[in-house]
């Protein structure tokens, strides 16, 4: 537990630090913070401040700069959101896949940072769904959403089938399951198919999963904008192996996709600073992210990723502002 004067010097270090990227000094802390104490007093109160490891002494300087775990207390407990740094920007509604890159740029361009969107779920509601026999044990599945996005997927048979065959399978699913998702019609399959064929039942839900496995990998998954900010920030400019991670990371995608995925089932703007994640493992990045929706419904993530070293009110306001016009462009878009 810190009493009020540690909190207020903290706080103090952490804005300047923040405002201009070089170690704050004691008399530099004693003007920022408004406090009437002598360097002594401020040296000795720094030195708690290290031993809980809220703040560091680089070995060049005399000052101190924050850590992540100081980083997160300013955070959790510090910090005064502002609303009026900048005019509200414009997202308008589109194709989900320009809403999407649209807004990577968006907080790319806002933050100086990097921008980083997850793409909407796709649906996996099926229109209409045909079958079309290639070869001996070898047909393809057509599958066309109620959008009229189109997924074609190859599926291998252990028996072969008739293209008679496989146009009475399709009929029946368009009969009986369109408008519903492929999740739905697996499910229904379990239980209504006695009145079937085996040879068609067997068909019909090989088909399916080949339809669920071809709405699941064949969208674009994450949308990075702005990865050559951080070639400008100090922070990484002096040290080129910790460029070469972040990069390393941006073209994975995989953890950032996990890191997102978290961040899809809170509410609000979540904040990792310092590899606190375990998914972003690297001391000098910090991720502010924030879910999007779309009538209501979850369906995505977005964020901004940069140095430890950012003004998080800022961030806070520019990813809290780009998830609602998200929301806003994509739902007056259905």
């Amino acid at each position: 537990m810190l009493d009020d004067r540690a909190k207020l010097l903290l706080k103090a270090l952490i804005e300047r630090y923040i405002a201009e990227g070089q170690p704050v000094g004691s008399r530099t802390l004693s003007r920022a913070s408004g406090l009437e104490l002598s360097p002594a007093t401020i040296r000795n109160v720094m030195s708690d401040l290290e031993e809980l490891g809220l703040v560091a002494s680089p070995h060049t300087s005399a000052g101190r700069i924050p850590t992540a775990r100081g980083y997160r207390l300013f955070v959790d407990t510090m910090l005064t959101a502002k609303r009026d740094e900048f005019a509200t920007p414009s997202l308008p509604p589109d194709q989900p896949q320009k809403v999407i890159a649209h807004a990577a740029q968006l907080l790319s361009s806002m933050s100086q940072f990097v921008g980083v969107v997850v793409a909407p779920r796709r649906s996996s509601v099926f229109r209409h769904i045909e079958f079309l026999r290639l070869s001996e044990r070898r047909f393809l599945v057509i599958i066309v959403s109620p959008d009229g996005d189109v997924q074609n997927r190859v599926v291998h048979t252990a028996a072969d089938y008739t293209q008679s065959q496989l146009a009475e399978a399709a009929n029946y699913l368009n009969a009986n399951y369109a408008g519903l998702t492929i999740e739905a019609v697996r499910e229904r399959l379990k239980g209504e198919v006695d009145e079937l064929r085996g040879e068609i039942v067997v068909l019909m839900k090989t088909a399916v999963e080949a339809s669920s496995e071809a709405f699941t990998q064949e969208q674009e998954d994450v949308v990075i904008s702005g990865e050559r900010n951080l070639l400008a920030v100090s922070d990484f400019s002096g040290d080129m192996s910790h460029l070469r991670r972040a990069f390393e990371l941006f073209e994975q995608k995989t953890q950032l996709m996990r890191l997102l995925d978290v961040s899809s089932q809170a509410e609000g703007v979540r904040i990792f600073i310092g590899g606190e994640s375990h998914i972003v493992p690297f001391e000098d990045l910090s991720v502010v992210s924030a879910p999007y929706e779309v009538d209501g419904q979850v369906v995505g993530t977005l964020g901004v990723i940069g140095p430890t070293r950012m003004a998080y009110d800022r961030m806070i306001q520019i990813v809290d502002i780009t998830s609602k016009l998200v929301s806003n462009a994509l739902s007056h878009n259905r």
